[in-house]
């Protein structure tokens, strides 16, 4: 049997997993959860948002987050950035005990959507990411952007796929170093998804292409084992399926880890995380959030053959 090339996962639980939450999660809580991303075996990790936190509460400790992270050789740390101000922050933290690795910045697919997510249509984030990444990388961050709404649009709806086969050339153009494409809302299906990551992946090069999946319905899963074989090798998603965009009406959460650690394993696909581990930081994290967790792997479980005794 054929070796299959091994996916890297990035957790994004700490940060797009808590953004929706109505009840603030205290920072020594996100540390822990960290804590418990890195046990597992989580060797990148968005940690926080740098937003204005009359619009986002929940990431109003961002640099108390970034302040607080642990000493983890071999893990990188990821801070969102909608601006340039998000960008200086991010910066900012280079000068602290444990900086941050990684410059997360987005650009949105649609003017509707852009205009609520960030208040600028898509020309405006083309030239704002054009600044953001070259100030991010100048400063010795590594600069990665997501385009969001990648699959279609809560305002617009459907989003043609040429626009965004141009829209990653302009950001590999602008100096991007990895490239997302996200189903902001949930509403891609497999083809859709295969056929877009093989397109983009084709017009980039040499550039990495991540996948950022939500699961409002159900197909997150699917959409993953498209995009892997359209030859994606990096995927997000948030402990126990947690998350939802603010601005964009209907998104459910991120595809699970549990999830993606069940597929990815159980496929003979190396993840270099431990679904074990993480089924444990979900029954955790549940006692923290007081409520189950989404994730439908993480509620079942893995799957083992236990010997009939009858």
């Amino acid at each position: 049997m054929p070796t299959l090339a091994p996916v890297q996962i990035v957790e994004v639980s700490p940060r797009d997993g808590l953004q929706n939450e109505a009840g603030f999660v205290e920072t020594a809580d996100k540390l822990a959860l960290v804590g418990r991303l890195i046990a597992m075996g989580a060797v990148r990790i968005e940690v926080a948002s740098f937003v204005n936190p009359r619009r986002v509460p929940q990431m109003a400790d961002a640099e108390a987050v970034v302040a607080g992270l642990p000493a983890a050789p071999g893990v990188r740390f990821i801070g969102l950035c909608l601006n340039e101000r998000g960008v200086d922050r991010a910066i900012a933290s280079l000068d602290g005990v444990r900086p941050l690795d990684e410059a997360g910045c987005v650009l949105v697919a649609t003017d509707g959507f852009g205009i609520v997510n960030q208040g600028q249509s898509v020309a405006d984030g083309i030239i704002a990411n054009t600044a953001m990444l070259k100030k991010a990388r100048a400063a010795g961050l590594f600069a990665q952007v997501t385009i969001s709404a990648a699959f279609g649009c809560p305002y617009e709806g459907a989003v043609p796929a040429a626009r965004i086969v141009e829209l990653a050339a302009r950001m590999a153009d602008a100096g991007a170093q990895e490239i997302a494409l996200a189903d902001t809302i949930g509403v891609g299906v497999p083809a859709q998804v295969a056929d877009l990551t093989g397109a983009v992946i084709a017009a980039i090069g040499d550039i990495p292409v991540r996948l950022h999946l939500h699961d409002t319905r159900g197909l997150a899963p699917a959409n993953a084992w498209a995009g892997y074989q359209a030859g994606c090798r990096t995927f997000d998603s948030a402990l126990g399926g947690l998350g939802g965009c603010p601005f964009a009406p209907g998104a459910a959460g991120n595809v699970g880890t549990e999830e993606l650690l069940y597929l990815f394993g159980h496929s003979g696909i190396a993840t270099g995380l431990a679904l074990d581990q993480a089924l444990a930081a979900n029954r955790w994290f549940a006692g923290i959030m007081g409520r189950a967790l989404p994730s439908r792997a993480g509620k079942a479980g893995d799957f083992t053959v236990t010997e009939n005794t009858k």
